[in-house]
């Protein structure tokens, strides 16, 4: 990791005059404000380079260029060099070690739990990954590109992805982890990722990478090329590109032992599901079971029933097993059968990636450059879940070839009624859905200095545009139905038993296969333009300013197909369109440094947002520096932010959906009580507000840096965040433990059974969130070679938050979910290294761990081997990397050194992938075997 070094505050890229080879411009991640803070740690020191002359730079999260010398950066710096010797191929990778991301639902793994809902703005699962600093969620985490906005995806409509960043192109990844809302803009709460590409490349380079699991699946690889010409020392010019083409293969949960058994009730784990290839029978009025039943010798009152599980056979079906009452605590579903679905899914979904990078730089004369820039990318992805179960409207008709007649142990049972099913179709195949995302940005522009004063200017355009189609396991609700009706189809098939080409013609016949499901469409226009420099002279130095402005029009739109309405498909959802909504946001801003004495700085900013439609807002930041010695650092910073809400947020109309788990009803009728009738897998309504309010959010950070010796740099940074109108989705479990103040949300029938449950999004109470960051370096020498180590690490001490005003906090951090499931607060993570560098060989050893938290609790009688704590998670990477040949370097290395398996956790699935184990922090590929070859001509 490259960072700078306190005491000789010297960068350690050597900078190169205007005239000469000119430095990458440095835009470091840390508001105006951010010369106070060294956020990131200090890496290893080389002997000193001769001196050369010294350039201003811009840093990220400032418009003010300062002198490299005038002081240590309050950053993290993730190098190329970093990038590589790690084996990461995408910024997701990028992203899992960084302490201050979150450990949450945003990888492409993490994410096939979700399947009830493809609501426009929840979209974020089909083929993206998005950032989460602090874990105050991916629309408060601002993702730039070379120090400019970028499209947020097609479909999620509030968030940049990932896949979109050509990470081959990138020479560095600057992280701040402050708030930077007076600077870039509002949504800057959580903090700012800054990737910057090339900028002045000459000759060209071609990569291979291969990424290979020891037990198969799963494996990636790329291939890249940059090539360029010219010099803008000599030429006055520079054009470069870059192609890269990524693949991620398929890793399926039967692949990885610790992932393909979700059946061990005694440690909590279970599949809570009825819905098996073997059909349940349920309750319903004017069908066999008309309501609640007992069978001989039980008085409990039961809603469904499998003959399997009366004849205890449930284990004679693959996947199939008795269901755990207890542990779920639904006595009335204890003689059915359960399906282990968790064993059918896949833990790394299949993507392909393209990214281009086209770049040309020229110098107009010595203060004046201009350039023009285009990045593209291309993305497919494919998700898959398992097979669909049906209920509520599937029957089977009485009198047709498999009717099950139970009567010979229910005695209430009607065998001239109809039967109304639960059923898993395994021959339906997986559900699977590929979404195809495109996404650019064409920025054209003007920097240089006029008058003492330096200047950039810009204008760009991106978008994003993704479409998501059916490919298999999906099929039309009524033809489904029908075809059920026929009586052809058997539900009940034993062990040996196969459909019959009729029944096999007659699902074919429901298929939606190729129907496109839906699309999403985001644009941005911006305008952005800053000046910067010295007003006057103080005695304690020059007072410097930046002023500037950002002009942006963003659009979103949502649209499911056209020709089919999405309610008509089984587990497609009901998403209405979201017609295109657009908004402007005008913003005007301004910084001062000022150097109060020849060791203190204060940095002022503030920035005055305007968006149509929403309002106004100005936002102020202040930060002091402190620097008594060469050796130590002290700083402190406090700002507000504002974040409006999103378009889907807003505008997205009513979506269906379903529980993923069984709640009991709290209000539950008496005559329902007596049918054991209260618990069930509820239907849900959900979809936008147009009346909600802007988020709004107070922070503040306190740290020191110290190099108490040269080979040795520490940094410790307290920050506090509080936010209030927090915009959350309302989750139908918490309407149900609010029933006292949500029970409006609750729609019942003429038998005041829940019809439905009324979610949406809503502007909670708000959340409160603080913690420290510590970085720990580390370097020297050992005769010829040079080694380096660093720990970078966040330790959370409180992520509480409270739906409604009158309701105590609820502390999340350690906790399994936080209602939604999408985010986990773990109380430490950290990342370090050490590195060997000896002639042309160099050597890196990493260590990501994750600690411990709760488990998620059964809902029932907990088992007594259930261990209510997930055990921490350590992984070692080991890489090498050879440059002794002639234009060519070779770097191998093992992923995962030790073989580890994600630990145990009794969670099955549902809300977040992995069963068995947890895909917000779990690498389930397991041991891998590196090698990437670069060869320069």
């Amino acid at each position: 990791m490259e960072q700078f070094d306190l005491r000789s505050l010297r960068y350690e890229n050597k900078l190169t005059s205007r005239q000469g080879e000119r430095v990458v411009k440095l835009k470091k991640i840390a508001q105006v404000v951010s010369l106070i803070c060294i956020a990131g740690p200090v890496a290893a020191q080389e002997t000193p380079t001769p001196p050369q002359k010294v350039e201003k730079v811009e840093v990220t999260g400032s418009s003010i260029k300062r002198v490299q010398s005038e002081g240590a950066l309050p950053i993290q710096v993730i190098t190329k060099a970093d990038i590589d010797r790690a084996g990461i191929t995408s910024a997701e990778q990028l992203l899992e070690t960084v302490s201050a991301n979150a450990s949450g639902a945003y990888n492409l793994a993490a994410q096939q739990g979700f399947v009830t809902s493809f609501a426009p703005g929840r979209q974020f699962n089909n083929g993206q990954s998005a950032a989460n600093l602090r874990g105050l969620g991916f629309g408060s985490t601002l993702v730039l590109l070379n120090g400019r906005r970028i499209s947020t995806h097609g479909l999620a409509g509030k968030s940049v992805d990932l896949n979109s960043i050509p990470l081959a192109a990138v020479d560095r990844v600057e992280i701040l982890k402050d708030g930077a809302s007076a600077i870039y803009g509002t949504d800057a709460i959580g903090g700012v990722i800054n990737f910057i590409l090339k900028k002045d490349y000459a000759g060209a380079e071609l990569t291979a990478f291969g990424d290979v699991t020891q037990h198969g699946g799963g494996n990636i690889y790329r291939a890249s090329l940059l090539a360029g010409m010219g010099s803008l020392a000599t030429d006055r010019y520079n054009v470069m590109t870059s192609i890269t083409f990524d693949k991620n293969e398929k890793l399926r949960s039967l692949d990885r032992d610790f992932a393909r058994n979700g059946f061990q009730p005694d440690r909590g784990l279970s599949p809570d599901t009825t819905g098996t290839p073997f059909a349940t029978l349920r309750t319903g009025g004017g069908t066999a079971l008309a309501s609640a039943f007992r069978v001989a010798g039980n008085n409990t009152l039961f809603t469904r029933v499998n003959l399997l599980s009366l004849l205890g056979k449930c284990d004679s079906i693959p996947g199939m097993s008795q269901y755990q009452a207890a542990l779920w605590g639904n006595p009335s579903q204890a003689i059915s059968c359960a399906y282990d679905y968790g064993k059918d899914t896949v833990l790394q979904q299949p993507v392909e990636r393209v990214n281009y990078l086209g770049r040309a730089n020229f110098v107009l004369s010595a203060d004046h450059t201009a350039f023009v820039e285009v990045v593209g990318s291309r993305t497919k992805s494919n998700q898959e879940f398992v097979g669909s179960q049906f209920t509520v409207d599937t029957f089977y008709p009485a009198g047709g070839a498999y009717y099950l007649d139970l009567s010979p142990y229910i005695s209430t049972f009607d065998k001239t009624k109809k039967l109304r099913l639960r059923w898993r179709c395994i021959e339906c195949g997986p559900r699977t859905q590929e979404t195809q995302a495109n996404a650019y940005r064409v920025l054209a522009g003007l920097e240089g200095n006029f008058s003492g004063w330096d200047y950039k200017l810009a204008a760009s355009g991106a978008g994003s545009k993704a479409d998501t189609t059916l490919v298999n396991g999906y099929v039309f609700s009524d033809a489904f139905n029908a075809a059920m009706l026929t009586g052809k189809i058997n539900p009940f098939l034993m062990p040996g038993q196969t459909q019959t080409a009729e029944a096999l013609a007659l699902i074919d016949s429901t298929r939606a296969n190729g129907t496109k499901l839906f699309g999403g469409e985001t644009t941005l226009a911006q305008l952005d333009g800053a000046v910067s420099g010295e007003l006057f002279a103080l005695p304690a130095g020059p007072l410097a300013s930046a002023f500037g402005f950002d002009l942006r029009r963003e659009s979103y739109r949502f649209r499911p197909d056209a020709g089919v309405s999405t309610a008509d498909i089984k587990d497609a959802g009901g998403d209405p369109a979201l017609n295109k909504a657009t908004r402007d946001i005008k913003a005007l801003y301004a910084e001062l440094s000022i150097p109060v004495l020849k060791e203190v700085e204060v940095q002022l900013a503030v920035r005055r947002d305007d968006y149509s439609k929403i309002g106004s807002t100005t936002n102020p930041k202040i930060a002091i520096r402190f620097q008594p010695t060469k050796s130590l650092l002290f700083r402190a910073s406090a700002n507000t932010g504002f974040h409006a809400p999103d378009y889907p947020q807003l505008y997205t109309g009513q979506t269906e959906g379903i529980l993923n788990n069984a709640t009991l009803d709290p209000a539950c009728p008496q005559s329902l009580v007596a049918q054991n009738a209260c618990i069930d897998k509820w239907n849900t309504l959900s979809g936008g507000n147009p009346n909600l309010k802007p988020e709004k959010s107070r922070q503040w950070t306190l740290g020191f840096v110290a190099a108490p010796v040269d080979w040795v740099n520490v940094s410790v940074d307290y920050w506090n965040i509080k936010r209030k109108n927090l915009i959350v989705s309302l989750d139908p479990r918490d309407v149900l433990a609010n029933y006292a103040v949500l029970g409006s949300n609750v729609i019942r029938d003429a038998n005041g059974a829940i019809k439905d449950i009324t979610g949406g999004f809503i502007n909670a109470s708000g959340d409160q969130v603080k913690g420290v960051d510590i970085g720990l370096n580390v370097n020297g020498n050992y005769g010829a070679a040079k080694w380096s180590a660093s720990i970078d690490g966040t330790y959370l001490n409180s992520f509480k938050a409270h739906l409604l005003e009158n309701q105590p906090f609820t502390e999340y951090v350690g906790e399994f979910g936080n209602g939604s499931f999408t985010d986990l607060y773990v109380r430490w993570k950290h990342y370090a290294k050490v590195t060997w560098t000896e002639g042309p060989w160099s050597t890196t050893l990493s260590q990501r761990y994750t600690q411990g938290y709760k488990d998620e609790v059964p809902l029932g009688t907990v088992p007594p081997g259930f261990d209510p704590k997930v055990k921490s998670y350590t992984l070692y990477n080991l890489s090498a990397t050879y440059t002794g040949f002639n234009h060519i370097s070779i770097t191998g290395g093992i992923k995962n050194l030790f073989d580890t398996k994600p630990p145990f956790t009794a969670h099955n699935v549902d809300d977040v992938g992995g069963t068995g184990w947890d895909a917000r922090v779990g690498d389930p590929r397991g041991r891998a075997f590196t090698l990437s070859v670069n060869y320069k001509f």
